[in-house]
């Protein structure tokens, strides 16, 4: 384009196939098509094709909006959405919280009472199940003092622990007494009594101070290794050894009560 057809543009065309010329614009751009055929009939085929659509789309544009397209309902939805990953993130907060809180709760309920840090029922287990792994697979040193000198063994354990401790007798279980040791426990002692049956399978007592009272059992699995632990009258003890859950547990209940004093399963020399 030159001079004066310079002015008009691409765009003015387009605006006037769109019907969006007006005014002085809308003279300038007939005027100029008027003086350029083939722009013309450029602009009238595109006009044509233009009318043809919209002819095709009309009963379409005069269908009522879908509901699922209204603006309220849009808006309706989102709240819903957003409202469910609010809830669902508070509710796994709140389990988490929750979960913290009473795991917190149970690990410290003796810490509390007694007013200074106190270990739990998983500490003495993880403890006693590190001794157990230990020692169990020592063959010539499984023990520090035997059973033939269980009188010098108990006494000098119980020296070392503060507290008068006796070994349980498990025999009806098929375990005798092969002896014990004295292992560190912190800024204390733990005493580790082990036992082992006609086939040479072996399980262990463990005993550490710990104060408070939690004489409900936690069991701990690890690999082949099982531990029943508790807490009783201001010391932690476990059982452990090679066996089943239910295998275990009898043998645990066995040593609760022989500890205790208050059962025939006890061995004292």
């Amino acid at each position: 384009m030159t001079g004066k057809d310079a002015a008009i543009r691409e765009e003015d065309l387009q605006a006037y196939v769109d019907g969006r010329a007006s005014g002085d614009r809308l003279v300038e751009i007939e005027a100029y098509l008027a003086q350029h055929p083939e722009e013309r009939e450029r602009v009238a085929l595109e006009r044509r094709q233009r009318a043809a659509l919209r002819g095709q789309l009309e009963n379409k544009a005069a269908e009522p909006i879908p509901p699922r397209l209204w603006i309220a309902n849009i808006q309706a939805a989102r709240r819903r959405r957003w409202g469910w990953r609010l809830g669902a993130a508070a509710a796994a907060l709140l389990l988490f919280a929750g979960g913290i809180g009473t795991g917190w709760m149970a690990a410290n309920r003796m810490e509390m009472a007694s007013g200074q840090p106190t270990p739990s029922t998983t500490a003495v287990a993880e403890n006693a199940s590190l001794a157990y792994r230990t020692f169990v697979v020592e063959v010539a040193h499984p023990v520090e003092v035997d059973a033939q000198h269980q009188a010098h063994l108990l006494q000098w354990l119980s020296r070392r622990l503060g507290k008068p401790l006796i070994a349980p007798d498990l025999t009806s279980f098929g375990y005798r007494l092969m002896g014990g040791r004295l292992l560190p426990s912190g800024s204390g002692a733990a005493a580790q009594l082990m036992y082992d049956d006609p086939t040479g399978k072996r399980l262990t007592v463990y005993v550490r101070a710990a104060e408070g009272s939690e004489t409900a059992f936690r069991f701990q699995h690890e690999g082949e290794t099982s531990t029943f632990a508790w807490i009783d009258r201001g010391f932690g003890f476990a059982v452990t050894g090679a066996l089943q859950r239910e295998e275990l547990l009898p043998i645990a209940e066995a040593v609760y009560h022989g500890l205790s004093g208050d059962s025939p399963a006890v061995k004292k020399d």
